[in-house]
């Protein structure tokens, strides 16, 4: 019998608008589109998109917090295409710090290069609130994560730190640091994680080729083959 190969794909993508929910801070402006041309007068339409570099669903690159960082524009496409695991946390309690020990409960003794954190935080887009109490990678996490080899984390979260600025910590961001020190690169914002019947797929995020960028927003696509016999 014939094999068939069925293709599902799931978008993991918000949609850029304006008065979408940005970083509260002025390094992260907001999104403005404008018409420029419209069919009436121009013949056709067109607008002018303006966003920060870390605007909805978008990547990290290590020049985001690292001096002499790869930028987006340097990272290679089999970082950022190929197998993926899913961990769901989303029974966690809001800020919750996630051990190693949590990591490795979870996951199977292989796994792939690339790791998406569910915590089903997306539906707290809506607003500002979305950057307040989610859970977090404690340094140990990050570190084992180094240690594994991984090459890529997504989460749909803004961020993998503690949103409590520097809780028991004196460094901006360290577990940013820690990841992007080591040529990992973190996706954010992740949208429609709960429509992914399965935890392992194929994940392919697409970044905006901005020269030098320290980040630039993705599409972010999960796949799930399926063989029929």
């Amino acid at each position: 019998a014939k094999i068939m190969m069925k293709k599902n794909y799931y978008d993991l993508t918000f949609t850029i608008q304006e008065g979408m929910t940005t970083y509260p801070r002025h390094w992260h402006p907001l999104v403005e589109i404008v018409q420029i041309g419209r069919h009436t007068v121009e013949g056709r339409e067109t607008r002018r998109v303006s966003m920060g570099t870390h605007t909805g669903t978008h990547i990290d690159a290590p020049a985001h917090f690292i001096p002499g960082g790869k930028t987006v524009d340097k990272i290679p496409l089999e970082v950022l295409c190929g197998p993926a695991i899913m961990i769901d946390f989303s029974d966690l309690e809001p800020n919750t710090k996630i051990t190693s020990q949590m990591l490795i409960d979870r996951l199977p003794e292989t796994f792939p290069q690339r790791i998406v954190f569910r915590y089903n935080w997306s539906q707290y887009f809506v607003d500002v609130g979305f950057y307040n109490n989610h859970p977090y990678l404690s340094e140990d996490a990050a570190n084992w994560l180094i240690s594994r080899q991984i090459k890529l984390i997504a989460m749909d979260t803004p961020m993998p730190d503690c949103s409590v600025k520097n809780q028991g910590c004196s460094i901006d961001s360290p577990i940013h640091k820690i990841l992007l020190g080591n040529d990992v690169v973190i996706v954010e914002y992740l949208a429609n994680l709960e429509s992914i019947p399965e935890n392992n797929f194929n994940l392919y995020v697409l970044p905006l080729k901005i020269k030098d960028g320290d980040g630039a927003p993705v599409r972010c696509i999960a796949e799930i083959v399926q063989k029929d016999s």
